[in-house]
């Protein structure tokens, strides 16, 4: 069954995409359903705001990407940004623009992943817009969160001798894409033959529905650590620790040995003769922290769960280096995701 969405119209397909919703957070005083929402944070707090644009064809290919699971990465991809910076993601806005080769029954689907993501999260749906394209499925989602004034960490505190840690593993998300792709060339659109991803399922998890690292915020703070700097893992390990040491002014040697990595992505990575490092630093879409501490809590991190340590901050004038298994010491270059490079 197809229902086109010219048959509602635009407020009607507001209407009907955000039927039921609930708002869970008290800083959520009135959400979708007048001209603005309100929103009320209470004194001691910062307001937090990430803006994030998909675009079909440059950040997600519906050929292997189901509606569903998109509007779950849509979301989650957002709460991650506020993560990064030590807060909580508290409302969203949803604005879409829709070609007609989607239906209402595709935009249910879209809005099924997104709501539940929310509910996971605790995030509420607070606004957005819908506008028709000529080019595809376009997403910008915003969100809004909040963190103690005396908590929130930026890119830019990053000092000598801190400690550089990274949540979870690295590259999975990056191989998942590979096989996705290399799937989509085989099949070449065939729909009666389906791929056999046995084995390879914590990889196209890592794709396709990715999690923001909710706990680790939550960890840090029971062990009251602060983090001098954080960002999360988008455009690849290399790219953001970069952007740490250039807005911090600080060197940094990064240890391959350390870096951590899943086994699924090690084979995967052999599968398709690619070395095994560059992946992890520079493949992105991990969504995990990336985040230094002071050399005095190494104690705490060391024991974190879910938590490695792959390296140091140093002078500036060290500059940036990769030190391998053998001990090399390599330049770190930024090698990852660059969304306006020139697609070919």
């Amino acid at each position: 069954m197809r229902t086109e969405i010219a048959t509602l119209g635009e407020f009607g397909l507001i209407k009907h995409l955000t039927k039921g919703i609930e708002l869970k957070n008290e800083s959520s005083q009135y959400g979708v359903g007048d001209d603005a929402a309100v929103l009320s944070y209470p004194a001691g707090k910062q307001v937090l705001v990430s803006t994030d644009l998909l675009m079909e064809g440059i950040h997600f290919d519906l050929t292997y990407v189901p509606l569903k699971h998109l509007g779950y990465k849509a979301a989650v991809v957002n709460f991650s940004d506020i993560y990064a910076m030590n807060g909580t993601p508290k409302q969203i806005t949803v604005s879409l623009a829709i070609s007609k080769r989607f239906s209402i029954e595709d935009m249910d689907d879209f809005y099924d992943g997104l709501r539940f993501a929310c509910e996971q999260y605790g995030v509420d749906i607070v606004g957005g817009d819908t506008t028709s394209s000529l080019t595809g499925l376009a997403i910008s989602i915003t969100c809004i969160g909040e963190a103690d004034k005396d908590k929130v960490v930026y890119r830019n505190g990053a000092k000598d001798t801190d400690l550089i840690c990274v949540s979870g593993d690295l590259g999975a998300a990056y191989m998942g894409l590979q096989l996705l792709e290399r799937e989509k060339a085989v099949l070449k659109g065939d729909k009666d033959i389906q791929p056999d991803f046995t084995g390879k399922e914590y990889l196209l998890e890592r794709q396709l529905k990715p999690e923001a690292r909710k706990d680790i915020i939550e960890k840090l703070a029971a062990e009251n650590i602060v983090p001098t700097s954080m960002m999360d893992i988008s455009d690849g390990l290399s790219s953001e620790l970069m952007h740490i040491c250039t807005q911090s002014n600080v060197g940094c040697r990064v240890y391959e040995e350390h870096i951590p990595i899943d086994y699924q992505t090690a084979v995967m990575a052999e599968e398709f003769n690619m070395n095994l490092t560059t992946c992890a630093m520079n493949g992105g879409e991990d969504y995990e922290l990336l985040f230094t501490v002071p050399i005095a809590d190494h104690g705490k991190v060391s024991e974190m769960e879910g938590v490695k340590l792959i390296g140091h901050i140093t002078r500036p004038e060290l500059g940036y280096a990769l030190i391998t298994r053998d001990g090399q010491e390599f330049e770190l270059k930024a090698q990852g995701w660059n969304p306006l490079e020139e697609k070919k």
